[in-house]
């Protein structure tokens, strides 16, 4: 895994590379997140889709809600990129146009318009 500080806006933001699925599990992702927020030194992080087993996706799972309100708790913010467009759940694109319409987690196409909403919020 390797770790790209970006600062904008004199906000710095980790972006992660790694080929690896890198959120697994609640337990594991927070710890993940605090060791990541920790080596970093930021709280703002973007990270790609496929870091993400699919059932974060599956909203039933619990995956998802529970990962991103420990990181909401602990006032971290997220940005994932990726292509949405491939999940057909109505209830993960309401959660995904939720989730874009706050403050601190987002859900966007480009590593770029990650990197823009991290440093604006």
């Amino acid at each position: 895994m390797n770790v790209r500080k970006i600062r904008k806006n004199n906000i710095d933001i980790a972006v992660v590379d790694s080929e690896d699925t890198l959120v697994n599990e609640v337990s594991t992702a927070f710890d993940f997140f605090a060791t990541l927020q920790y080596d970093s030194g930021c709280d703002r992080f973007v990270l790609k889709q496929s870091h993400f087993t699919k059932d974060f996706f599956d909203l039933k799972t619990g995956l998802a809600g529970n990962v991103l309100q420990k990181l909401v708790n602990y006032r971290m913010k997220l940005a994932v990129v990726g292509d949405f467009s491939v999940y057909s759940s109505k209830s993960l694109k309401d959660f995904i146009y939720e989730m874009n319409s706050g403050k601190d987690v987002f859900f966007l196409n480009s590593e770029e318009n990650a990197i823009d909403k991290l440093s604006s919020v």
